[in-house]
């Protein structure tokens, strides 16, 4: 894994995501409490042996460089030639963004070329996984390809959201569709189609002469979904890695958290009792930035009824976070987030440093970063009151408010005993 390096893509707006999304990417979008969304790429490379990494920004990438400054970069030695690199568009090609992935990675060309991998893996810094990607790069030697492309076997249902893959018998790729809206089926499986992880291992070398030779076509939309990868699979080695989930658990985990809903969803599942996605494993450790906060408090503990009791029940609560005679149920707290008396948190995600105000009452809501809910206020009880407020509410019917919705002004404190 010396001679391999790692390009992360993580200039993706998000804009299913708004308004979490408005002020960052979607990479940096707080994930479990802890995490960003992109340490789940990170972690997998660190603990593949991936020692060389460049993330390439694009969109509102302040906090996602900040993050991996304050977070990542202590991981890495420059004098042992090991570095996690933050590579925002430099126009030293052409006076224009990334156009497209493929025109991502040949905008920074320069770059990777002067590291002299062997090896390229490409990742997407949004999808949440545990993944090795050694053993992707040792099948892709042992194969001798050009490009090895990770696959996922999904429902048809679901192909849209995919490029999908036609392979043959020794998993050779004989055919490839971007995101089609009638796939072709795994033979033998007419409810399941083989879709491409955005997860490719290139030979270094034949990933240089493809970006370039695309460079020149003014037709293309600079993609590797969609022109690279089906310009290639008839005359050179193009083979699929079935994905190898870290996870261990009894089905794979793979989420694209794209949407509001599957994004909440995703965050839900971390506070049951035997979550899908298992974030204790020592032996595939997820790394991230954890600032520097107090542990958490609980205070108040009065009896009987109506009485002022601090408690937080099948829910995660961050470094930092006070619930002080509040009651929380099911939800996911940030760092120093404050929930207020007699509060009334249930099935939410508070970013960090949410404070709820005495009384309030939240429910299915997913909030912001430094968001203040005045006190009496209710939020998730009437979804047509919250649209009416000006919040984003999800088809699930999740409000999500964001940080610079106005909530002191939208939600007039009331007199609270």
């Amino acid at each position: 894994m010396k001679n391999t390096l790692a390009v992360i893509l993580a200039g993706g707006k998000g804009s299913r995501l708004d308004p979490l999304t408005r002020d960052r990417a979607k990479p940096a979008v707080p994930f479990g409490g802890a995490y960003r969304i992109i340490d789940f790429a990170l972690s997998n490379c660190l603990n593949s042996g991936i020692r060389k990494m460049m993330v390439l920004t694009q969109y509102k990438a302040l906090s996602l460089d900040r993050h991996i400054n304050l977070g990542w970069r202590r991981f890495f030695c420059r004098e042992l030639d090991e570095f996690i690199d933050v590579a925002p568009p430099q126009q030293r090609i052409d006076e224009h963004w990334y156009q497209g992935t493929a025109d991502a990675a040949y905008q920074n060309i320069y770059a990777m070329e002067k590291e002299r991998p062997e090896y390229v893996v490409i990742l997407a810094g949004d999808h949440i996984y545990k993944m090795n990607y050694q053993t992707m790069v040792e099948h892709h030697i042992a194969r001798k390809a050009d490009l090895t492309i990770g696959a996922l076997r999904v429902p048809c249902s679901e192909a849209n959201r995919f490029g999908v893959m036609q392979v043959s018998e020794q998993d050779r790729v004989i055919g490839f569709e971007e995101k089609p809206a009638h796939p072709k089926t795994i033979p033998g499986d007419d409810q399941h189609c083989l879709a491409s992880m955005g997860i490719y291992v290139f030979t270094a070398r034949f990933l240089f002469e493809q970006l370039c030779q695309d460079a020149t076509q003014p037709d293309s939309a600079h993609d590797f979904g969609r022109n690279i990868i089906p310009s290639i699979i008839d005359e050179h080695r193009v083979v699929t890695f079935n994905f190898r989930d870290e996870n261990r658990k009894q089905n794979a985990y793979w989420r694209d958290v794209g949407t509001l809903d599957a994004y909440y969803d995703a965050n839900m599942d971390l506070v049951a009792v035997d979550p899908l996605l298992n974030v204790y494993d020592n032996n595939w450790p997820l790394r991230t930035h954890h600032p520097n906060f107090p542990p958490p408090k609980f205070v108040f503990g009065e009896k009987g009824d109506g009485a002022r009791a601090g408690r937080a029940t099948d829910s995660i609560v961050c470094q930092g976070s006070i619930v002080s005679g509040g009651q929380v149920e099911h939800s996911i707290l940030g760092p120093a987030v404050r929930v207020n008396s007699y509060a009334h948190v249930e099935d939410s995600i508070l970013f960090e440093g949410v404070d709820i105000g005495r009384s309030a009452k939240v429910r299915r809501a997913i909030i912001d970063k430094g968001v203040h809910i005045p006190a009496g206020a209710s939020i998730g009880y009437d979804l047509e009151v919250d649209r009416r407020r000006g919040f984003t509410v999800s088809e699930n019917g999740i409000v999500v408010i964001a940080k610079d919705d106005g909530v002191e002004h939208i939600l007039k404190p009331e007199r609270v005993a």
